[in-house]
């Protein structure tokens, strides 16, 4: 009876486990360039004495969804999508070099150009630092250029490029902060194949309709695992009854 009441409880936990992993990237949704973290559930048989045949259920996470979401034009200067496969290098909180398709690019007050999250955005020489300027342009290769402030647009300057990457999906780990890094810890090598087109935002690659089904799946996964451990009090309960009425 025991061992029923453990993998029932066992099921309840781990279906919350996935409920919060979906519940998460149903919040994400509306993110820009976010990536659908992936779990499911494995089975793991039960340690000790006893038949070999039972088993519980545990959930694990998969990786990530490294399908492209979709591209939507906004017009906006400094907003950019990558064409295609491929990464924005940008510079995390603690230092290192981290990659995101999250292009809501923006200039702060000191010039520093960052992503929406405040990341700041990796040229080929570090952080971007941007002068003041009357328009800006940011080409395909992800080189920008602006027109200074106060000047006509015959002195247009190239100030740098983004440094934009493209490896494996395999290499790349996700992390807590939303942002990628390379598993080996290594910086991944600058891509010149990667495009990028300006005044366009990649949205999330979460499908609402499947996680919003994935919800109520999970959700009756939990109420039949709690209906298995009332059950296993009421047939507790039975039993104990029986030996009370033959002793």
């Amino acid at each position: 009876m025991d061992r029923f009441v453990y993998v029932a409880m066992t099921g309840a936990s781990e279906a919350l486990k996935l409920q919060a992993t979906n519940s998460h990237n149903l919040a994400n949704a509306s993110t820009t360039g976010f990536r659908a973290d992936l779990a499911l559930f494995q089975a793991r048989q039960v340690a000790g004495a006893g038949f070999p045949t039972r088993a519980y259920a545990t959930a694990g996470g998969a990786g990530w969804d490294a399908s492209i979401g979709s591209v939507q034009t906004t017009g906006r200067p400094l907003d950019v999508a990558i064409d295609g496969p491929g990464w924005i290098a940008v510079q995390a909180r603690d230092g290192r070099e981290a990659y995101t398709r999250a292009g809501d690019l923006r200039v702060d007050a000191d010039g520093l150009l960052t992503n929406g999250a405040g990341h700041p955005v990796l040229g080929d020489g570090g952080p971007l630092v941007l002068p003041p300027y009357s328009s800006i342009a940011i080409g395909v290769d992800g080189s920008i250029s602006i027109v200074p402030q106060g000047q006509g647009p015959e002195t247009v300057a190239q100030l740098g490029r983004i440094r934009l990457v493209d490896p494996p999906a395999t290499d790349l780990a996700k992390g807590d902060d939303g942002l990628f890094r390379m598993r080996d810890g290594s910086d991944a090598p600058a891509s010149a194949g990667v495009r990028v087109a300006q005044g366009s935002l990649e949205t999330s690659n979460v499908n609402v309709a499947d996680a919003l089904v994935t919800m109520i799946e999970l959700g009756r996964r939990f109420e039949l695992a709690v209906k298995a451990m009332r059950t296993a009090e009421e047939n507790g309960a039975a039993a104990s009854q029986l030996l009370r009425v033959q002793s």
